[in-house]
C-alpha cells in the first residue's frame, strides 16, 4: 500500500533541495576585480529586489535591505512584521550555532562536562574561528556556550554536540540529528542541519523564517539570555592549560561605544562564510514587543544597517491587539494564556480583516492552537483550550467574527486514498476500453480477411 504522506514528504523535500540547487546564483556581491561601478550596481540591484510584506493590503512600506532574505518577527506571537524572501535556502555560517545552544539547553545541564576529542580539533582549517582548545581538555558547558555564542568559536560547537550527543545514549551524530528533529518540531520548513558550527557544507541549510522561529525559541531560554547578552567573558584555566581564555562578544549592536549600537538589542549571533556572505539573528526588545531580525547573504556593515532599519519600522509601525475582549475563533473555548495572547497589527488593518485557523494538538481533543493571518501571513498565534461542544479536531477557518467555511486536515488525509483509487479505477477502465477496441478491431480484420478469401476461393471454382 502507498503511503501517501511520506512519499508527499518526499517529493516536497526533493522540490525544496532541487530548487536550491539548480536556482542559479545572482551576483549580487563585489567580487575581486570588480569596479566600483560594478559594486553600485550590485547593490542596487539587491535594494530593488522587491519586499513581500509591502504587497500586503494596506500594509506599512516597509524599508529596502541589501540582504537577499530578511524578516521581523514577533517572538512571542510568531507575527510576521517584515519579509523579504524568507522562505528562501540559503547558508547559513555560525548563526546555527543558536540552534547547537538550544538543543544542548534541551539535553544538558550548564554544569555538564563537555570534552575535547581529537575529532573536535582535527577539522579545523586555517581562518575557522577558535580558542585554542587542545583534545583531552574539558569545559563546563556553561563555559563553553560563552566562547560557541560570543567567540563563535568552531571546536568548541563540535566538542559541544560530541559531549551532549554522548549523554543522549549516541554520539556527535545524535546531536545532528536532535538538531533537525528541533528544527521540525518548530515548524521550521526549509532547514537542513549537517553540522554544530555552521562551517560549509552543501547540505546544510536554512531559510530566513526558520531561523526567526529559532531565535525565537532560544531566545526563550534564560541561560540564553545571560551568555547572549555578555559582552566579555573569561573561561578559567582547565584541566591542560593553566591560563584564562577571554571572550568577547562579536555581535556588534549590543556595544555602547560601537556606531552599530543598537539600545534595544538583546543579543543574537552573526556568521560569515564566503558561501553565506554576511547572516546576522538579532534579539530586540522595546518593552512593548519582543522582536527577532533574520538577514541572510548580506555584506559586512550593511547587515547591521538593515536590521535597524527593520527593527525601527517594526516598532514604529505596528502594535499588539489582546484578543481577550475580541470575539473567539470557532472552536476555542478559552486562551492558555489569555493576559498574554494578541495578535500584532498596523494601524490600517483590523481584527475583522483577519482569517483563523484552529487546530487540535496531536493526541489531544482539548488543547489546541488558533493562527491568524492576514493575506496569507501569519499575524499571531496563540495556544488555546477548545470547545468539545463544537468540531475542534478540524481546523476551523473564520474571517473575523464571521464563519466562512471550514477545511479539516483529517478529510483531507482521509480523501487521498479515494483520490487514489478513483484514478486507479479510472486508468483500469481506460486500458480496459482500449484493449476491447483493440481485440474489436483485430476480429472486424480477421472477418473482413474470411471474407475476402471466401470470395477468391469462390471466384476460382466458376472459372473452367
Amino acid at each position: 500500500m502507498i503511503n501517501i504522506k511520506r512519499y508527499g514528504t518526499l517529493c516536497l523535500s526533493a522540490i525544496l533541495a532541487a530548487a536550491f540547487v539548480l536556482t542559479p546564483a545572482v551576483k549580487i556581491f563585489a567580487e575581486e576585480g570588480d569596479t566600483a561601478a560594478d559594486r553600485e550596481t550590485q547593490r542596487q540591484t539587491c535594494y530593488a529586489e522587491p519586499t513581500d510584506s509591502n504587497g500586503l493590503t494596506n500594509w506599512p512600506q516597509g524599508p529596502a535591505v541589501y540582504a537577499d532574505s530578511a524578516i521581523v518577527m514577533d517572538m512571542n506571537s510568531g507575527a510576521i512584521l517584515y519579509g523579504k524572501q524568507i522562505d528562501k535556502p540559503h547558508y547559513p555560517a555560525s548563526i546555527t550555532k543558536l540552534l547547537t545552544t538550544l538543543v544542548a539547553l534541551d539535553h544538558a545541564k550548564l554544569t555538564d562536562k563537555v570534552e575535547f576529542s581529537q575529532d573536535s580539533i582535527s577539522f579545523l582549517q586555517y581562518g575557522d574561528a577558535h580558542i585554542g582548545m587542545r583534545a583531552g581538555e574539558e569545559l563546563t558547558l556553561e563555559d563553553s556556550l560563552y566562547a560557541v555564542l560570543l567567540a563563535s568559536a568552531n571546536e568548541v560547537s563540535y566538542a559541544v554536540a560530541e559531549s551532549v550527543g554522548k549523554q543522549m545514549g549516541g554520539d556527535y551524530n545524535t546531536f545532528i540529528e536532535a538538531m533537525n528533529e528541533e528544527s521540525d518540531a518548530l515548524g521550521c520548513t526549509g532547514s537542513h542541519w549537517t553540522n554544530a558550527n555552521g562551517l560549509h557544507d552543501e547540505q546544510h541549510y536554512t531559510t530566513a523564517h526558520d531561523m526567526a522561529l529559532i531565535g525565537a525559541a532560544v531566545y526563550q531560554k534564560e541561560a540564553f539570555r545571560t551568555i547572549a547578552q555578555s559582552l566579555t567573558h573569561q573561561i578559567p584555566p582547565t584541566n591542560l592549560v593553566n591560563e584564562v581564555r577571554t571572550v568577547n562578544q562579536k555581535h556588534k549592536m549590543l556595544w555602547p561605544q560601537n556606531a552599530n549600537y543598537y539600545e534595544y538589542c538583546k543579543g543574537g549571533k552573526t556568521g560569515y562564510t564566503d558561501q553565506a556572505r554576511t547572516t546576522l539573528v538579532t534579539m530586540a526588545d522595546n518593552g512593548e514587543l519582543q522582536l527577532v531580525a533574520v538577514v541572510l547573504y548580506d555584506f559586512g556593515s550593511d547587515a547591521y544597517t538593515d536590521t535597524r532599519a527593520i527593527f525601527d519600522y517594526g516598532f514604529n509601525n505596528f502594535s499588539k491587539v489582546m484578543l481577550k475582549d475580541l470575539e473567539k475563533a470557532d472552536g476555542v473555548r478559552s486562551y492558555k494564556d489569555e493576559e498574554n495572547a494578541y495578535v500584532v497589527l498596523p494601524p490600517n488593518v483590523k481584527f475583522s480583516d483577519l482569517k483563523a485557523e484552529v487546530k487540535a494538538k496531536d493526541g489531544s481533543v482539548n488543547e489546541g492552537t488558533v493562527t491568524y493571518t492576514y493575506e496569507g501571513q501569519i499575524v499571531g498565534k496563540a495556544d488555546v483550550t477548545l470547545d468539545n461542544k463544537k468540531s475542534v479536531e478540524k481546523p476551523t477557518i473564520t474571517k473575523g467574527t464571521e464563519k466562512t467555511g471550514t477545511t479539516t486536515d483529517r478529510k483531507e488525509k482521509e480523501s487521498r486514498p479515494v483520490v487514489l483509487i478513483a484514478v486507479v479505477a479510472v486508468v483500469l477502465v481506460l486500458v480496459t476500453g482500449a484493449v476491447a477496441w483493440i481485440k474489436y478491431k483485430q476480429a472486424k480484420s480477421r472477418r473482413h480477411r474470411r471474407k475476402r478469401h471466401r470470395r477468391k476461393t469462390s471466384q476460382k471454382k466458376k472459372k473452367p
